[in-house]
């Protein structure tokens, strides 16, 4: 093998895809209830994505930052009138972990602090601040390992508070929605006494929207659940449905300057090009209307099965709770009911992250899988 062996993978090789739908070398199919961690939003090779690739890639794939592109400022416009956020700017990169480096860099520029708030169990990205931010010391490396981070517990205010007041406390970062962390999130009340500390103590709120973010949640941010306007929103995923591309929504509070942040890639004509479709294609087809349809049917089904202890998160951002480690579950619903889930750092969790367009059909076949396989365990 000349890869680096850093993914346990399964032995099924996808060759096509269309919405919800995946097929494997051998002709299998597969219904897709995980969407690749999140990604897939519009749905697998929607023909107006596949369109304005296509069309752009005749056209020009790539130039620098140090020219002028349309489509950034399209794209700019576009996304920051449909999030909400029609006063906020956008800086373009290539992933999540990169939009939240590029945030915790913008943050401490803007107040001249380093010390990081974060949260249990939480999960930001692997590069260097990114990783450091992240609730897991087995992947931080020890040259990540000078960053000054406390993490503290999700919900506790009053832990908030005391740390907060010190002064000496750069950012807050916290998800929308915990994904890899196992589907936890804030409450309202403690989505806005951050909100509440943040300002009162000159500390910069950064939104980590890059799973839960792009309407996964039934609203486009997690965090308009709770009426809350961080400074710093983070996303990914979801935002190129696929193609790979990473943004920062980044409040008017914020002076730009030559050379603050930069990309070689980041923004390019393609990226650009993908991510508009993208937000087309969600308006277009009222896909965050249909996150809050399908969400509430697919609650409908998953109580009704008694091996499900609770159903966690929001949306189409969701996992089911069992009393045992789901690992066995889901190599049977890949191998015999051939449907794709995803797993979380909670052993026992199921996660539920398909394509935005999934129909009432798709959840009928999911739960039938599902139970089918739950009868053998």
């Amino acid at each position: 093998m000349s890869l680096f062996n850093v993914y346990p993978i399964y032995n099924i090789t996808p060759v096509k895809a269309l919405g919800a739908k995946v097929w494997d070398d051998k002709g299998q199919e597969y219904l897709d209830f995980y969407g690749g961690h999140g990604v897939i939003s519009a749905g697998h090779s929607h023909p107006d994505y596949v369109k304005a690739i296509t069309e752009q890639v005749g056209k020009i794939g790539f130039y620098s930052n140090s020219i002028q592109n349309p489509l950034q400022e399209a794209l700019g416009v576009k996304l920051t009138q449909f999030s909400g956020y029609p006063d906020y700017t956008l800086f373009l990169c290539n992933s999540g972990a990169e939009a939240n480096e590029n945030a915790l860099k913008l943050a401490s520029f803007h107040n001249g602090k380093k010390k990081v708030i974060a949260f249990k169990k939480a999960f930001h990205g692997r590069t260097s601040a990114a990783v450091a931010a992240t609730d897991n010391p087995s992947i931080v490396a020890p040259i990540n390992a000078g960053h000054e981070v406390v993490f503290l517990p999700l919900n506790d205010i009053d832990a908030l508070n005391a740390e907060i007041t010190k002064g000496d406390v750069c950012i807050v970062i916290i998800e929308g929605i915990q994904g890899v962390g196992g589907l936890d999130q804030g409450t309202t009340e403690f989505f806005q006494a951050v909100a509440k500390a943040c300002e009162a103590n000159g500390v910069v709120l950064i939104l980590d929207e890059i799973q839960s973010g792009y309407g996964r949640s039934g609203k486009f941010f997690a965090h308009q659940h709770h009426d809350i306007k961080p400074d710093i929103i983070t996303l990914a995923k979801g935002m190129g449905n696929g193609f790979p591309i990473g943004g920062i929504l980044i409040s008017p509070k914020f002076t730009a300057s030559y050379g603050l942040l930069g990309t070689t890639f980041g923004g390019n004509h393609l990226a650009s090009a993908a991510a508009l479709s993208v937000l087309e294609i969600i308006e277009k087809e009222n896909l965050i209307e249909n996150v809050n349809t399908i969400s509430a049917y697919f609650k409908e089904l998953a109580v009704q099965i008694p091996q499900v202890k609770n159903i966690k998160g929001r949306g189409l951002m969701l996992g089911l709770e069992f009393d045992f480690d789901v690992t066995e579950l889901r190599k049977k619903l890949i191998y015999e009911e051939f449907i794709f889930t995803g797993n979380a750092s909670q052993k026992n969790l199921l996660r539920i992250l398909p394509p935005l367009s999934i129909t009432r059909e798709d959840v009928d076949v999911f739960f039938a899988g599902l139970k089918n396989v739950l009868k053998d365990l």
